[in-house]
């Protein structure tokens, strides 16, 4: 009696084992089924990195991050490089009107040169709404000014304002005052009215005659004035007669009397 039997399936089955042995490649089995694999791992050729693509792709990688890295050290040596520009025209502001005793001693060259380099500083002015800014209350010392009537260049020097002159804003009550030392010690304060972000109209109030005896204003005493540069440290305006003003902080903490 034959072991196996004779059918079409089992000489099928016969003939798929006897191809198995002679063949030198092992038999592997999954728990569900019997599966035949070559020793070696079947690879796609199509599925293989194209050597082309590759180095695209890297290029691409490698000039993404250039431009980023480009674009933020442009952005970031911009920003330093403005605030330098900054302080260096703040410097040579400074350095230009130190010899012209608030601008009595200035030629109209000085002058034009003083005038230029406030409009440098002008073109970067970063607060934009000054009216609205903490950084405009306090005391200011007068720098440099053309207006003559504050430097009186026709009186004798004897009886000019010698001493430092202050100018104190409020933004919070709308209050200025005008501060003279010596040898006269005249004193001013102004309500503020607003014209625009930058630009109020200024109304004297009263006035104190060697800081001591008040007189009430007429209502004569008034004028526009536009801030035109504010930071921390410096502030530019300009008045409606065309007069350049320059001052520097000196007492963010004084307020102007009601």
């Amino acid at each position: 009696m034959a072991l196996i039997s004779s059918s079409p399936a089992a000489s099928t089955a016969i003939t798929l084992l006897k191809a198995l042995q002679s063949s030198n490649e092992p038999i592997t089995s999954s728990p569900n089924s019997l599966s035949i694999f070559p020793s070696k791992p079947f690879v796609n050729k199509s599925s293989k990195p194209n050597i082309n693509d590759t180095l695209f792709s890297s290029v691409e990688n490698a000039v993404s991050f250039s431009l980023k890295w480009r674009t933020r050290v442009s952005f970031f040596s911009g920003f330093l490089t403005k605030g330098k520009d900054v302080n260096s025209l703040k410097d040579e502001l400074f350095d230009a009107i130190a010899p012209l005793d608030r601008g009595a001693e200035a030629s109209p060259d000085d002058q034009e040169r003083v005038d230029q380099i406030a409009r440098k500083l002008e073109a970067v002015n970063e607060i934009k709404e000054p009216l609205k800014s903490n950084l405009l209350n306090g005391k200011w010392e007068l720098l440099y000014t053309t207006s003559q009537s504050i430097l009186q260049t026709k009186r004798p020097k004897l009886l000019r304002p010698n001493g430092k002159i202050y100018q104190a804003i409020n933004v919070d009550t709308l209050r200025a005052q005008n501060l003279e030392t010596w040898p006269f010690f005249n004193q001013a304060t102004a309500n503020l009215v607003p014209l625009n972000a930058r630009r109020v109209a200024v109304k004297f109030d009263y006035f104190k005659i060697a800081g001591l005896i008040p007189i009430k204003s007429p209502g004569s005493g008034r004028g526009q004035l536009e801030i035109t540069y504010l930071d921390e440290e410096l502030r530019i305006s300009r008045g409606n007669q065309g007069n350049l003003f320059i001052l520097k902080m000196v007492d963010p903490s004084y307020r102007v009397p009601l």
